[in-house]
């Protein structure tokens, strides 16, 4: 999947986080990555997680790695009021993802983390299975205020 971004046309955070999450290759990853930040500033970043559903929903497991992902990468500063909107748009993100799933389905998935120092987006990417023959894709994205 290649992406092409139009310097005339800046994509939404919205939109961005979605492209970063889809993609299916660091190369793919890095080179978005990379124009988003140089042609629209706009910060990102993007983690991978899998695990149980249980293990990842319950345990805080995506929360600490959006955390942990958006402080490294520099989309948000270690204030509360910043770590807030970043719970809650990942949140809202999740509930889409983990909607009619059991708790012991096995999930894959894509975080992209984008922000243009007022608005905040995550957007889920991945899978889910109990049985190989039974995998659904599975998408979400939350927004926030910052």
């Amino acid at each position: 999947m290649q992406f092409t971004l139009d310097k005339e046309r800046k994509p939404s955070i919205e939109k961005a986080a979605i492209l970063l999450a889809l993609t299916q290759t660091r190369e793919e990853e890095e080179e978005l990555r990379a124009s988003l930040s140089e042609m629209f500033d706009i910060c990102c970043g993007v983690t991978e997680l899998g695990g149980k559903v249980a293990n990842l929903q319950h345990t805080g497991k995506l929360t600490n790695s959006v955390i942990s992902t958006a402080f490294n990468t520099g989309i948000i500063p270690k204030e509360a009021q910043k770590i807030h909107a970043l719970i809650h748009a990942t949140l809202e993100a999740s509930n889409s993802v983990f909607t009619h799933t059991n708790s012991n389905a096995n999930m894959s998935l894509k975080i992209g983390l984008t922000t243009n120092s007022k608005w905040l987006a995550v957007a889920i990417h991945g899978r889910s299975s109990l049985h190989p023959l039974l995998e659904h894709a599975r998408v979400g994205l939350g927004v926030m205020h910052l």
